[in-house]
């Protein structure tokens, strides 16, 4: 269950308190540490070696890889490779996209 901070408008996140998610992948797992803040999600995200989204998702976000790295294509075909230090903005309903990771990654995700 998301944690929300809604009703507090400057809060200190300690990410190991924030209770943890299982998002099983086509293969692999992602684990999700959420908050919600108003109208956005806020996740930490843990890839599992060798893992693949298993569907196309139309959400926009801003991810920024802190370990690893991840390979995120879209549905038209396009590819990206993001590493730790890198991240990419996703625009709502513009791009469809999946990611995948084959040594794992930690991002961190507002949407």
């Amino acid at each position: 269950m998301p944690v929300s901070n809604q009703a507090i408008p400057f809060t200190k996140t300690y990410w190991s308190s924030v209770p943890e998610t299982l998002h099983p992948g086509e293969s692999g797992v992602a684990r999700w540490r959420t908050i919600e803040a108003g109208a956005h999600r806020v996740r930490m995200v843990r890839y599992s070696p060798n893992y693949r989204e298993d569907e196309w998702c139309s959400r926009g976000h801003v991810v920024l890889v802190l370990e690893g790295e991840i390979l995120t294509e879209t549905k038209d075909g396009k590819a990206y490779v993001l590493s730790a230090g890198q991240s990419v903005v996703v625009v709502e309903g513009l791009s469809p996209h999946r990611a995948t990771s084959d040594l794992g990654a930690l991002l961190f995700v507002v949407d």
